[in-house]
């Protein structure tokens, strides 16, 4: 594989499983180091051991990002270890579903704190270090519910609609300093959020998507390993919707 992100040390956030797992895989194999973000260090033992088998450096750094003081305290430990970071992937996600009359305010407060807040802590921290070096790629991971909306999902939705906001917001405030900022929104990807779905309700979806699937966390990595990469060095400010058609703008 090129190694396209050789020398450089990437952060991910929510990378034990899922998109976050498949972009933490992905980045090893195009050469960079690895910081990766989980509740728990247990949790990361498998992507660590995917990742090192790729020939580079992956280290654990557990955290409930709902936490605002252990939040804070990641980049410092990571630079810590690193003395760079190059790339923040801000993955990490949770939904406390219901109607919006039902949504209680404790389920609507942490996923916003996960979700968007904990994006904004990262940032606000990478950003520091990333100015000094004049380089830097935040990739936001959010989704089309924060687009379109979804019933069902009114703090998932916002949270991820700020997030979008959020990342226009960083574009034009680093871009001078070399740093781009860009977000994913994928549609219905094949992992644990979507493997409950009732059968009834996953064929009425389907029917929704031109191409007729869903989408694959691999995929999702190919654009984050895309905007994080040379190639996409004149891109930022930008949303790219990753859902097989089912958002058309």
């Amino acid at each position: 594989m090129p190694e396209t992100l050789k020398n450089q040390v990437a952060l991910i956030t929510g990378a034990s499983r899922g998109i976050g797992l498949a972009i933490a895989k992905l980045f090893a194999q195009h050469g960079a180091s690895l910081a990766l973000v989980a509740r728990t260090e247990e949790s990361l033992s498998a992507a660590l051991e995917i990742c090192r088998s790729a020939g580079v450096q992956a280290h654990p750094f557990p955290c409930d990002l709902a936490c605002l003081p252990a939040t804070q305290e990641i980049v410092e430990k990571v630079l810590q270890r690193f003395g760079k970071i190059d790339i923040l992937v801000n993955n990490a996600g949770i939904t406390r579903d219901a109607l919006l009359l039902r949504i209680s305010d404790e389920d609507w407060q942490i996923v916003l704190d996960t979700n968007l807040r904990s994006a904004f802590v990262l940032t606000r921290a990478v950003a520091r270090s990333m100015m000094k070096s004049r380089y830097g790629r935040i990739i936001n991971i959010s989704s089309v519910s924060g687009i379109i909306g979804n019933a069902g999902q009114a703090n998932y939705a916002a949270s991820k609609a700020a997030l979008i906001a959020l990342t226009k917001t960083t574009a034009r405030e680093f871009a001078s300093r070399g740093i781009t900022a860009n977000a994913i929104a994928p549609g219905f990807i094949t992992t644990d959020m979507t493997s409950d779905l009732p059968e009834k309700l996953t064929q009425e979806l389907l029917q929704q998507i031109p191409l007729g699937r869903f989408g694959t966390p691999e995929e999702i990595a190919s654009t984050a390993l895309f905007l994080a990469s040379p190639a996409a060095s004149y891109i930022t400010g930008q949303t790219i919707i990753v859902d097989g058609g089912l958002v058309m703008q």
